[in-house]
């Protein structure tokens, strides 16, 4: 009887989430003082912008945010994707968008597992970010090959887990106490451990490729890389990080700091190392290091459209072309300097940002507003009229380059390597055993679905007047 019971898939979510970041929070301790930190800021921000304070509430964001936060980690194997994919459904978790990472001197491709729906997004907006490894960008044939193998012999998820997800799939969900073993044993795909599976030649072989490559490869699993809160001040982290003991990395990824935030700002502490203990062959054991691990911090600001963020890519471009910004943060201040100079061509208010179609808006009734005076169907007038109001839609996905650059900046310049840009959605989607969603059709079908109900409710106030 217990088993007809089902959990919803956000009650698994958010139980994985805490569980997460308990974990992390254990495994890197400078991840607690990150998190005390950003509650400290956002708590600051929200007292300071009651007008920020105002547009989450209407949102209904506001809950949110203490709790957002999202993983990373990168997989080896087309299976392991496959897999992942189901393991992520169980919590209501889909593939959303397709991220090339190789144009950015990352042998990867990725996707972000996220809840769509907006009421799932509101109660817990969990996201994962999985990059694949593409091992056709490994140029050595040979080391291609040992990859390959150490990859293949590995299992990431214990029998428990699988058989969780095939009784979810067969019988449309778990119950509570299923659920919570779901969470227990799929955490456990996610731990670190101190153990690689590679000897250490063969690890610093893929070192010397490249140190993702050897990240993927030489370990049990795809130990989670790093867990990311949401600040509503990232300047603010950024500065504020040495203090707490924290050192930053040197610029902050994505746009500069604008007062209408767009896309995603990123920023991280920089990766620990860690021990790592090798066995050879002979069953001779030795001790080495491993720094991949690491805290990072978003600020998320209004979706784009696809002519936004045209102008986002062209603006970043050429703020790029000019000044490359230097992982020992040499040039960070000319680096900023001509990211400021370059986005001055990108609108920095909410309205203009709209009229110009170059973001993706929220729209809601103002129950106070006056609808009677205005054309049936003309939006327009509704919010001249103040009857109907608009509010940024919040970007809930990634950006290659600035995901590429918090990796760079924990490999240092002498590791940044170039590969040839070869997107491949295709072969990724064929891995994942799904399409992925566009987020852009998302978003352009959350703003139509907002101005229609908003016609629809100003149409029967109208009439009830």
């Amino acid at each position: 009887m217990e088993d007809a019971i089902f959990v919803a898939p956000h009650t698994i979510r958010s139980a994985f989430s805490a569980a997460m970041s308990a974990m992390y929070r254990e495994e890197v301790p400078a991840y607690g003082t990150l998190m005390k930190l950003v509650g400290d800021v956002n708590a600051r921000t929200l007292d300071d912008q009651p007008e920020l304070y105002a547009s989450l509430e209407a949102t209904e964001t506001l809950d949110r945010i203490s709790e957002e936060r999202h993983g990373a980690i990168r997989l080896g194997t087309e299976a392991e994707l496959a897999m992942m994919r189901r393991v992520f459904a169980v919590m209501g978790m889909f593939p959303v968008g397709y991220y090339d990472l190789s144009e950015a001197g990352v042998p990867v491709h990725a996707t972000a597992f996220r809840p769509v729906d907006e009421a799932s997004l509101k109660i817990n907006p969990f996201r994962v970010f999985t990059s694949l490894l593409r091992l056709d960008l490994i140029a050595d044939p040979e080391l291609r090959a040992a990859a390959q193998e150490m990859l293949a012999a590995r299992r990431i998820f214990s029998d428990a887990a699988l058989a969780l997800v095939e009784k979810a799939e067969r019988s449309g969900g778990l119950s509570q106490v299923d659920g919570a073993r779901f969470v227990g044993e799929v955490l456990n795909t996610f731990r670190w451990h101190e153990m690689a599976s590679v000897d250490q030649a063969l690890y610093d072989r893929l070192h010397a490729a490249h140190r993702l490559i050897a990240d993927v490869v030489s370990f049990k699993g795809p130990h989670i890389n790093h867990l990311t809160p949401r600040t509503l001040d990232i300047d603010a982290v950024q500065d504020e990080m040495p203090g707490r003991g924290i050192v930053p990395k040197a610029v902050i990824e994505g746009p500069p700091s604008r007062a209408c935030p767009i896309l995603l700002r990123q920023t991280s502490f920089k990766a620990i190392e860690e021990r790592v203990s090798f066995l050879d062959a002979e069953g001779k054991l030795s001790s080495g290091s491993h720094t991949a691990r690491f805290g990072e911090i978003e600020q998320r600001g209004i979706a784009l459209t696809p002519k936004g963020r045209a102008l986002y890519d062209r603006l970043l471009n050429e703020a790029r072309a000019n000044v490359r910004p230097a992982a020992d943060a040499s040039n960070a201040h000319a680096y900023s300097t001509a990211l400021e100079d370059s986005f001055e061509a990108f609108p920095d208010d909410w309205d203009a940002i709209r009229r110009a179609g170059l973001g993706y808006f929220l729209y809601t009734v103002v129950p106070a507003g006056d609808p009677s005076k205005c054309p049936e169907g003309d939006i327009e007038a509704l919010i001249k009229a103040g009857a109907v109001r608009f509010d940024p839609i919040v970007y809930e996905d990634f950006l290659p380059v600035s995901a590429a650059g918090i990796f760079q900046s924990n490999l240092g310049d002498d590791a940044v390597q170039e590969f040839v840009a070869s997107p491949n959605q295709k072969l990724f989607e064929a891995a994942l055993g799904s399409r992925v969603l566009s987020e852009f059709d998302h978003y352009a079908g959350i703003e139509r679905a907002s101005i229609g109900q908003c016609l629809v409710a100003v149409r029967a106030m109208a009439a009830a007047a």
